[in-house]
C-alpha cells in the first residue's frame, strides 16, 4: 500500500476578482473549493491513475471535518488523526491581475497527536511506500522527517520525499527511494546556479553520493531529467499546452511518478506518466484527471 503524509491540510477557497482593489469591497466572478496539501494531492492523482493510497496527517475542528470527507468523496482512504482543539486551514488564493494567497495557521499538533501517526507508521509492512511531501508547521520539531524515516528503517519500505534545502539533505542518510527538487531547488542546496543538463546531472549524482536513490529534477518548461539509481540518465520534454495552474503539479508528478514504476518496474515509463500527469495538472484549473493524463501520455 501506498501512503501519503500530510501535517497540515487545508481548504483550498480559489477565488477569482476581475480588478482586485484593497481596502475596497471585491465580489467574485468565479470560486472553487479543493482539499489542498501536497500528500492529499498526491493521493488524489493516485487514485485517478488506478492505485490506491491512504491519505495520513492531522485535521482539527468543522474544516478537517470537511477535508477528511472531502477526500474520501474522491475515492481516497483517508486516516486523519483529528485533533481535539484548533482548526484546519482555510487558505484564499485570489486570482486577478496579480495573485494573492492568505495561508491559514493550521493547529497545533499535540505530542499526543504525534504519538498516534508514528503508531500508525510502524504498523508499515515490507513493501509498501511512504510519500512525506511539503513543509513541516511550527508545531512539530525540525526533524520530524527524519524521526519517521528512521521508523521504517530496516524495512523493504520505499520513500519519497518532496521536500527542499536542508529539510531534504538532512533524510539523505537513510536513503529515499525518490527525492524531487526543481532544477533551482538543486542549484540552491549547492550555492550554485545550473545552467547546462551535465551541471544538473553532477549535482543530482552528488545527492546519490549523500544517500538519494533516484533524483527526479524537474525543470518546469525544459522538461525534467531523471538519473537512477542504475546509473542511468532520462531526459523529457513537456507536452504542448497553456500553464494555467502551478499548485499540485509537482504532487502529480510524484503520483504518475510512482504509479509507472510501480506498474512496470521501468524509470522510462516513470518518467512518461509523471510528466503527463504533472503538465495535467499545470494545463487544469484542478488536479489532473485520468483522461487528460493519457491524452498527454500519448504525445511524449
Amino acid at each position: 500500500m501506498i501512503y501519503t503524509v500530510t501535517f497540515n491540510p487545508a481548504l483550498d477557497y480559489v477565488i477569482g476578482v476581475e480588478d482586485f482593489h484593497l481596502g475596497e469591497v471585491n465580489r467574485t466572478k468565479e470560486e472553487a473549493v479543493f482539499y489542498g496539501g501536497k500528500g492529499i494531492n498526491v493521493s488524489v492523482v493516485l487514485k485517478e491513475l488506478d492505485m490506491d493510497s491512504v491519505a495520513l496527517g492531522f485535521t482539527a475542528g468543522f474544516t478537517g471535518v470537511e477535508i477528511a470527507q472531502g477526500v474520501k468523496a474522491q475515492g481516497v482512504n483517508a486516516d486523519f488523526i483529528h485533533l481535539k482543539e484548533g482548526m484546519s486551514r482555510i487558505n484564499i488564493k485570489i486570482k486577478s491581475k496579480e495573485e494573492t494567497e492568505i495561508n491559514g495557521q493550521g493547529p497545533k499538533i499535540t505530542e499526543e497527536a504525534l504519538a498516534q501517526l508514528f503508531g500508525k507508521i510502524d504498523a508499515l509492512q515490507d513493501g509498501d511506500v511512504l510519500v512525506l511531501a511539503g513543509s513541516i508547521p511550527n508545531t512539530l520539531p525540525d526533524d520530524i522527517y527524519e524521526k519517521l524515516m528512521a521508523r521504517v528503517e530496516g524495512k523493504d519500505i520505499q520513500v519519497v520525499v518532496d521536500a527542499t534545502k536542508d529539510l531534504l539533505k538532512n533524510v539523505l542518510k537513510y536513503h529515499p527511494f525518490l527525492i524531487k527538487p526543481n532544477n533551482h531547488e538543486l542549484g540552491e542546496m549547492f550555492g550554485v546556479k545550473l545552467t547546462t543538463d551535465e551541471e544538473i546531472v553532477h549535482y543530482a549524482n552528488e545527492l546519490q553520493r549523500l544517500g538519494a536513490r533516484n533524483v527526479l529534477i524537474s525543470m518546469a518548461g525544459d522538461g525534467a531529467i531523471l538519473v537512477a539509481e542504475d546509473g542511468s540518465v532520462h531526459k523529457i520534454g513537456v507536452p504542448v499546452g497553456t500553464v494555467v495552474n502551478s499548485v499540485g503539479a509537482g504532487d502529480s508528478m510524484v503520483a504518475g511518478f510512482l504509479a509507472g514504476y510501480l506498474k512496470t518496474g521501468k524509470y522510462s515509463e516513470a518518467l512518461k506518466t509523471g510528466t503527463a500527469a504533472g503538465s495535467a495538472t499545470a494545463f487544469s484549473k484542478g488536479l489532473a484527471t485520468r483522461t487528460y493524463i493519457d491524452e498527454l501520455y500519448s504525445t511524449l
